[in-house]
């Protein structure tokens, strides 16, 4: 099994860059693992890509560097395994509200007897040829991260924090905003502010990465000076539509009559 090395930078307190893939695109997740990301999450919640092709995009991008993790539809301890299971080196697990459910989460990344996952590595073992060494080695490789996205969660942080094997925590704007009544396209807010300023801090202290999106360079600059260190640059489609939307934008201008 490779070592997670994104997992080591995080729990090191070094920041990894990464991006979110909703197109389902194995042609797109090597692209952008060959163009230098540490990290890559497939999506599978608010898509209809399925486990088969979240496999694909994981052999596109087994010959770069970049760790690939999956963001599960929910924290159901089977999607876990199964994504586990097909190679996926972590996970982003969505609507995480309480160190409960975190700490059952973590316990279906590992196995016995820190954890409750059902042994059957396929992929993830070369298809059973490093059993022995997947087995020694997968509690210590598997990271995880959970978004941050309720009034609940917020509530709860200090907890979710404190369980043991939770590394990184993402925030999800948008729905943390409509949880508490807001409006996200209306941001940014002075209390969406003040809690992740909070969480940064609380995270600097007790070891746990925090992370949230950049949309831009700039922005890019603002998340690392905030102290976040799971950065997310982008998504696929974003990168896309911006890129393609420039392009057109200064085509109609040159072209207008």
């Amino acid at each position: 099994m490779r070592n997670n090395w994104v997992r080591e930078k995080l729990l090191a307190g070094k920041p990894a860059l990464g991006s979110l893939l909703g197109l389902g695109s194995p042609h797109v997740a090597e692209l952008m693992a060959r163009a230098g990301y540490d990290w890559l999450v497939f999506e599978t919640e608010h898509n209809a890509v399925d486990f088969a092709r979240v496999e694909h995009m994981l052999m596109a991008i087994s010959g770069t560097e970049t760790i690939g993790l999956m963001r599960p539809p929910s924290g159901d301890p089977l999607v876990i395994q199964k994504a586990l299971d097909m190679g996926a080196m972590g996970l982003l697990v969505p609507m995480v509200r309480t160190a409960e459910e975190a700490e059952a989460i973590v316990r279906a990344t590992r196995y016995p007897p820190q954890g409750r996952r059902g042994f059957g590595p396929l992929r993830a073992s070369h298809y059973t040829q490093d059993y022995d060494d997947y087995l020694a080695r997968a509690n210590d490789n598997i990271l995880v991260a959970l978004i941050v996205e309720t009034r609940e969660a917020v509530e709860n942080i200090e907890s979710i924090m404190e369980v043991p094997g939770v590394d990184a925590l993402y925030f999800g704007l948008f729905d943390l905003c409509l949880s508490m009544g807001l409006n996200p396209i209306h941001m940014p807010f002075p209390e969406i502010d003040e809690i992740v300023a909070r969480v940064l801090a609380l995270g600097k202290r007790k070891g746990v990465a925090i992370g949230m999106g950049a949309g831009t360079p700039e922005d890019l600059q603002t998340r690392l000076a905030e102290g976040h260190t799971f950065v997310n640059y982008g998504t696929d489609y974003q990168l896309l539509g911006d890129s393609v939307r420039r392009g057109i934008k200064t085509f109609r201008d040159l072209t207008a009559e």
